[in-house]
C-alpha cells in the first residue's frame, strides 16, 4: 500500500520518487487516501463481500505514524479524512513489527526511496507513532521483530490464532 491497482502504483511512483523530496505532508495524506480508496473500491470491499479474508501489509495506521504523528499533520485529522474516503477504517486485527531504528537501519540492503530517506528522528517518530495508536485501540499487537525471522514469524501465527482462533 500503494499499490495493488493500476491507479495505486502511479500514485506510490510518486510518492516513493526522490524526485519529490518537497512534497508536503498535506499531499502525502491526500495521495496515500486515494491510493486506499481505489484499492478499497477494486480489491477490498469485493472480497469482504465474498466472505474471503484479507491480509494487508500496511493500512490506515501506517498514515496516522507517518504522516499524521511522525510528519506532524495530526491523527485526528487522519482519521477524519479516512472516515470520508473509506467504508471501513480499522481491520479487525492489526500487527505491528516493532524494531529498533538500529536494526531496522541494517536490514536495508537497497537505494532509499523518499520515505526512507527523512532520518533517523522522522522514523524514531514513526515507531512512537505505531506503539501510540497500538496501545490505544483494540484490535493492535505489537510484536518484538528485533527476533529473526522464524521467531518473529511463529509470534505473528500466534497473535493471528489468539485473534481469530
Amino acid at each position: 500500500d500503494p499499490g495493488d491497482t493500476a491507479i495505486g502504483d502511479k500514485i506510490r511512483q510518486i510518492l516513493l520518487s526522490v524526485e519529490h523530496e518537497a512534497m508536503a505532508t498535506r499531499t502525502e495524506v491526500m495521495l496515500y487516501m486515494a491510493a486506499r480508496a481505489q484499492l478499497w473500491h477494486e480489491r477490498l470491499a469485493p472480497a469482504l463481500a465474498a466472505g474471503r479474508c484479507v491480509v494487508l501489509d500496511r493500512w490506515l495506521s501506517s498514515t496516522c505514524a507517518y504522516q499524521g504523528h511522525a510528519g506532524g499533520f495530526g491523527v485526528e485529522k487522519v482519521l477524519r479524512i479516512a472516515a470520508d474516503c473509506l467504508e471501513r477504517v480499522w481491520p479487525d486485527l492489526t500487527i505491528v513489527l516493532d524494531v529498533d531504528l538500529e536494526t531496522a537501519a541494517g536490514r536495508l540492503n537497497r537505494e532509499l526511496d523518499r520515505m526512507e530517506r527523512k532520518g533517523g528522528g522522522y522514523h524514531q517518530k514513526v515507531r512512537e507513532g505505531f506503539l501510540q495508536l497500538a496501545a490505544g485501540r483494540d484490535g493492535f499487537v505489537v510484536v518484538n521483530a528485533t527476533a529473526d525471522a522464524d521467531t518473529v514469524h511463529e509470534w505473528v501465527v500466534e497473535a493471528v490464532r489468539r485473534a481469530f482462533g
